[in-house]
């Protein structure tokens, strides 16, 4: 039985912030995926339910303190791919509540597993992924070569000298001391990418990329290390984005191929691979 809002809050891991509509809808989904064939791709079939659903940035930031915050309604690509892990976490582990999905989406999201700081949450996508493989969650595809070609040599500091943007660090200044130390420990790591003049290598890429693998899409823009996020939809033998679109505003999958959205966007250099780990 899944246990609604209300039943089941923090754990003792900090506050939660969600509407009743929310964990309906995640129960529902649990609920749903139960009935779901052996064979079904589970990250692409919680993805496929959210489509439709508006495009919208920030949904984190709109308390004065940290708390983990449970938004179905509204989404931004990383509340999606953070929500479609969360949820595929539950089924492969068949727990089917709400503290379940709580408990999942506060340990990916946060760098000890609670929502006690804005500091402790994990901001940038490449210590999002050595965090959660260190944790078993995920595991970065980083072979054969080709098509992963190319080395992201990653250096991040856009936080700390764009601290305006950001609605805590400019309420709390003191938080950036803590950011600054982050982004040194994140930054110097190398992985392996596929360069987007490989995208459109179809043979090639269906060695390295599954239906429901996260694409994280990188970039050249000075103090990121990326720019956008999604999942992989293969229609045929051509591979498309699942996600979260501010041109579009809402959860598309593109109707262009990602070979072309790639090259729509001069500062997007390749794709890296991510897989949730069953």
């Amino acid at each position: 039985m899944c246990l609604y809002a209300g039943a089941a809050t923090g754990n003792g891991k900090g506050a939660v912030s969600a509407l009743p509509a929310d964990s309906v809808k995640i129960c529902q989904l649990l609920s749903k995926v139960r009935q779901q064939p052996a064979t079904a791709n589970v990250p692409l079939f919680f993805a496929r339910q959210f489509l439709g659903v508006p495009y919208v940035a920030y949904t984190l930031e709109k308390f004065s303190s940290e708390r983990l915050v449970v938004n179905t309604r509204e989404l931004d690509c990383t509340t999606l791919i953070e929500n479609v892990t969360a949820l595929t976490l539950c089924a492969y582990r068949r727990q089917y509540t709400w503290q379940a999905y709580l408990d999942a989406l506060r340990d990916m999201r946060y760098r000890e597993g609670k929502a006690d700081s804005y500091t402790s949450r994990i901001h940038y996508f490449t210590e999002w992924i050595t965090a959660n493989t260190a944790k078993g969650i995920v595991k970065e595809i980083q072979a054969p070569n080709p098509p992963f070609k190319a080395i992201q040599t990653v250096k991040v500091d856009y936080m700390s000298t764009h601290p305006n943007s950001y609605k805590a660090l400019r309420e709390h200044p003191e938080y950036l001391s803590d950011i600054r130390r982050m982004e040194q420990k994140v930054s110097g790591g190398k992985f392996r990418y596929i360069p987007k003049g490989l995208v459109s290598n179809s043979a090639l890429l269906k060695k390295a990329v599954r239906d429901g693998d996260i694409i994280a899409i990188t970039c050249k823009k000075k103090g990121l290390d990326i720019a956008h996020l999604g999942l992989a939809v293969w229609q045929g033998n051509v591979l498309h984005l699942l996600n979260a679109s501010m041109i579009h505003k809402k959860v598309i999958i593109e109707p262009m191929t990602l070979a072309q959205y790639l090259q729509k966007h001069p500062t997007h250099t390749g794709i890296r691979i991510i897989r949730i780990n069953k």
